[in-house]
Parts: structure tokens; sequence; C-alpha cells
């Protein structure tokens, strides 16, 4: 692909910007003769900061106006983070790349110089988050701390933290490791106790149906293993119902040849919670979330989502 231009749409937060920029080194390497430059945008999501996530409500609240780029002609690729990315896409876009994953674990952060876990925090403790997945889940665990939203970037959030505004942050661990903040992390949370979103620490580059050219040159950086996770993750939220901010948790792995996929459905309080999981052939990751999704859902996350579950 010879002295070719390809613009990217990205969010203007510093996070959004260290995953654009790195979208665009990977590809000019792979693919000589190409030149990337960034766009940035601001998104509804973005504009929004003081009034918790569960109040705002409906889809794509941080990819709409990305989308629109896209389908404008402003720009040929988008990055998301693909948790924030609806299970369903506006026609004309698709999910052409995910590249290799980061660790799709929550972590819970303290302040500096305290290294204890979650069993650890004293009773009544302060939780922030912005996430009905992650409250839920940390207070069925433990459910004598609180949870309270806690919006902004990173480095505000995790400033609110070190200026006692809480007692301890449950971030996304992958942020905080592609912002170099990884010594921020006290512990990572183990799956089985806070499931983290569908598709949770993996890009996801999308791009115009129409547009090979664009197409060609993110192939080249999709790594398969990911995709298939990914795929049988958002199929399962696509099946459940729900958008990118129901509190719904998934996360698909491939060891020995085998996909496993594990989900979690909850009400916000953490006083119910339904996990199940569910093993099947790589070959057929969507397959594998559809039975999954239909299996959690009678053993009573149908019920949890009849009970009008808030959006986070």
């Amino acid at each position: 692909m010879p002295d070719h231009l390809l613009r990217i749409a990205t969010r203007r937060s510093k996070l959004a910007l260290a995953q654009s920029h790195w979208v665009k080194a990977r590809l000019e390497a792979l693919n000589p003769g190409l030149t990337v430059e960034l766009r940035e945008y601001v998104t509804r999501g973005d504009q929004i900061q003081h009034v918790p996530l569960p109040q705002v409500g409906g889809k794509g609240l941080f990819t709409k106006e990305i989308e629109d780029a896209l389908l404008a002609g402003e720009a040929d690729i988008a990055v998301h983070s693909l948790k924030d990315l609806p299970s369903e896409l506006p026609p004309g876009l698709m999910l052409a790349c995910t590249p290799e994953r980061e660790d799709p674990r929550d972590a819970l952060v303290l302040p500096p110089g305290e290294g204890a876990g979650l069993a650890a925090l004293p009773v009544g403790a302060l939780i922030g988050s912005s996430s009905l997945r992650r409250s839920a889940q940390i207070l069925h665990a433990r459910p004598d701390v609180r949870v309270e939203s806690v919006r902004g970037n990173v480095d505000t959030r995790l400033r609110k933290l070190d200026e006692g505004q809480y007692d301890a942050l449950v971030l996304a661990a992958a942020g905080l490791n592609r912002l170099g903040l990884a010594h921020r992390i006290s512990t990572p949370l183990p799956p089985d106790l806070c499931t983290p979103a569908p598709g949770q620490g993996s890009l996801g580059l999308e791009c115009r149906v129409d547009d090979p050219v664009t197409r060609a040159a993110l192939e080249r950086l999709n790594d398969p293993v990911t995709r298939i996770c990914v795929e049988a993750e958002r199929a399962l939220l696509a099946a459940v119902g729900g958008g990118c901010s129901t509190p719904l948790g998934a996360l698909a792995t491939v060891r020995d040849g085998t996909l496993t996929l594990a989900a979690v459905l909850a009400i916000p309080d953490g006083s119910r919670l339904v996990r199940r999981s569910r093993c099947g052939p790589p070959e057929h990751p969507a397959e594998l979330g559809r039975r999954l999704a239909a299996e959690l859902l009678e053993a009573g996350g149908g019920e949890i989502l009849a009970a009008g579950v808030p959006r986070e």
C-alpha cells in the first residue's frame, strides 16, 4: 500500500489518544508507505461528566459521534475500547479488527502505600466506580462496603482517590497499563469475583464495509484468538439483549483447543447474581455465546432484566 493516507477518528481522552497512537504506529509499521493521522472528536459521554452513567442512559455514549465521522467520510478508522462499542453496529460499518488483547481484568486501586486487597478493606469503605457491573459484583462479595459513582478521566479519578474522597477505586487494568500506570494497580480482581465487561481489554477497530483498502490494512493487525474470544462475548451480549452498559460480565478464553466462556448478570445492589460458564469449540464462538446467554437467562438472568435493571 504505497503512499496511502488513513484517518483515525478518536476521542480526546488521554487513554483514547494513547490507544489510537498505538494503532497508528502498528499500522504504519505493518503497511510500508502508509501514513496514518488522528482526528479527535468529543462524544456525548465525554460531555456529560457530572452525571452518573446510569442516569445518562442510551447506547453508544462514547461511540456515536466517532461512527458518524466514519459514515460521513471524515475518517476511515474508528478506534474504540471494545467494551464501549454496542453489539449492534450502524448499517454500513463493521468491526474489522481486534488486535491482541490487553489484561481484561478489573483492578482494585488503593492510595499510594496501601497494598491490601478487597477482603482487607474496612467495613463501610467507600469504593469509586462508574460501572453497575463492577459495583454489583463488589457489593455481592462485600455487602458491608459502599460503592459510589466516580466520573472523569483516569487521572481525575486517581486524584480524587489520593485526596481521600474514596478509599479505593475499581478500574480496568488494561487502561492503567496502556497509560503507563500499572504501578497503581494494588491487585487485579479475579474474573470469578468480578467478571469483566464483554470485550474489556480489547480494542475494536471499526471501518466502512465498502472500504476494502482500509479493511486490508487492518487485517494485518488482527489477532485471531482475541477475535474468537470477543466474538463469543459480544454474541452473548447481543443475545441477552443488553447494551454495552448493562450490568453483564462476560469473559472468554482459549486454552488447549477449547473455548471457555464465563458470564454474570446481577442486580445493581449485589443482592442477586447469576453466574454460568460453558465450553465449546473455538470454531463456533458466536454459537457458544448464544447458548450461554440462553442458560444465563433461564437460570434467573431473565428475571433480573425483567425487573428493569437500570443502565450504567
